[in-house]
C-alpha cells in the first residue's frame, strides 16, 4: 500500500530589493509620461473615458507622495484595472510603497518577483520580501516564506525556520500551510515528530478539499498513527481524495476492496481504482504495482463486468481529463 507523507512543495518565490535598496533604485528611475489620450484596455476592451480620467486624477495623487494612491496605482498595473497590464509599472508603484513599509506591497512585490511577465526573477530578493512581509503578519508571506525555507529556494534550507513560519501561517487558516505543517509533524522535520498534532493539522487542511491531505488522514486511519486505527474510516478518506484525482489515494482505494478491508471486498471496484491510479501521478515503482494489482483484479472479473468497469473507467478519464489534486 502506498504510504508518503504528503508536502507541497513551495512555489512561492520572488525577486525584490530591500526597502531602502528599492528606494535608491526607484530614486532616479522616472516612469513614461501618462497619456490619457492613449488607448489602455482592461479585458481587451477600449476603457471609458471616465475611467480614464480616473486613472490620471490617480496617477497624479501617486506622484505627488500619496502612498495609498500609489498602492492602488501599483494593484490597477498589476491586474490591468483601467490600464494595460504592466507588471514593470506595478513593480515602480508598490516599490515606492514598501519602501515606506507597506506589509501588502511587499507581499505583492514578492509575488510579482516570483517569475511574473515583465519582471526578472531572484530568489533571494523574493525571500527577502516575503519576510518583511511576514513579520508584518501577513499570513500568505509567511506561507510563501515557510516554504522557501522548506526548499531552500532563496534561503539555505530550514526546516525549523519552515516550521516556524509554516505554522504562524496554519494558525491563521491558510490551508496549504495546514497541509504543510502536518507533513512537518508527520516527519520529524523542523519540529518533534507527532503523530497527534500531524493529524489535526492534515485534518484541517482535509476538510478544506485539498487531497493531498486527505490522503494522509487515509494513511493515518489506516496505521492508527495520531488517531483510532480504522480502515472504514481510512477507506472514507482515501475516498475523497481519489475523488480528486490523487493517484496514490485511488491505488491505495483500491488495495482495500481488493482486500475486503474496511470495504466489502469488491474486485470490479478494486480495477476500476487501480486502472485510474496506473494513468496518474506516481513513481515508476507505485505504477508498476497499480498495474500488476489492476490486471490481478481483472483476471477475478467475468468478461461482461470487466468490460463494465472498464468502459466506467474510459468515461472517468473523459469526463476528468486534468485532476488538479492539491
Amino acid at each position: 500500500m502506498s504510504k508518503m507523507f504528503w508536502c507541497v512543495a513551495g512555489v512561492l518565490v520572488l525577486v525584490v530589493t530591500c526597502a531602502a535598496a528599492q528606494t535608491a533604485k526607484t530614486a532616479g528611475q522616472k516612469e513614461p509620461a501618462f497619456d490619457p489620450n492613449a488607448p489602455h484596455t482592461v479585458a481587451a476592451a477600449q476603457t471609458s473615458k471616465t475611467t480614464v480620467q480616473k486613472i490620471a486624477a490617480l496617477k497624479a495623487k501617486a506622484e505627488s507622495g500619496d502612498a495609498e494612491a500609489q498602492f492602488s496605482l501599483g494593484e490597477d498595473y498589476q491586474y490591468g484595472n483601467g490600464v494595460k497590464q504592466d507588471n514593470t509599472k506595478a513593480v515602480f508603484w508598490y516599490g515606492k510603497v514598501a519602501a515606506q513599509g507597506n506589509a501588502n506591497a511587499e507581499y505583492n512585490l514578492g509575488l510579482l518577483y516570483s517569475g511574473s511577465p515583465g519582471v526578472p526573477k531572484d530568489n533571494a530578493l523574493a525571500a527577502e520580501w516575503y519576510l518583511k512581509a511576514a513579520e508584518q503578519g501577513i499570513a500568505e508571506a509567511q506561507c510563501g516564506v515557510g516554504l522557501m525555507y522548506q526548499d531552500g529556494v532563496g534561503v539555505p534550507q530550514n526546516y525549523s525556520k519552515a516550521a516556524f513560519w509554516v505554522k504562524k501561517a496554519a494558525e491563521r487558516g491558510v490551508a496549504f500551510c495546514e497541509q504543510n505543517l502536518g507533513a512537518f509533524f508527520y516527519s520529524g522535520h523542523g519540529v518533534p515528530q507527532d503523530y497527534t498534532q500531524a493529524a489535526q493539522w492534515y485534518r484541517k487542511a482535509a476538510d478544506q478539499g485539498f487531497a493531498g491531505a486527505q490522503f494522509m488522514m487515509g494513511v493515518l486511519c489506516n496505521d492508527g498513527d495520531g488517531v483510532p486505527q480504522d480502515d472504514s474510516q481510512a477507506a472514507q478518506w482515501y475516498r475523497e481524495s481519489a475523488d480528486r484525482g490523487f493517484a496514490p489515494a485511488q491505488l491505495n482505494l483500491g488495495t482495500l476492496y481488493a482486500k475486503g478491508q474496511g470495504v466489502p471486498q469488491d474486485y470490479a471496484e478494486a480495477y476500476f481504482w487501480f486502472d485510474l491510479a496506473a494513468a496518474g501521478k506516481l513513481d515508476s515503482a507505485d505504477a508498476a504495482i497499480a498495474a500488476r494489482n489492476r490486471n490481478q483484479a481483472a483476471s477475478n472479473l467475468p468478461p461482461a463486468e470487466l468490460s463494465r468497469v472498464q468502459e466506467r473507467a474510459r468515461k472517468w478519464f473523459e469526463d476528468h481529463p486534468s485532476s488538479p489534486a492539491r
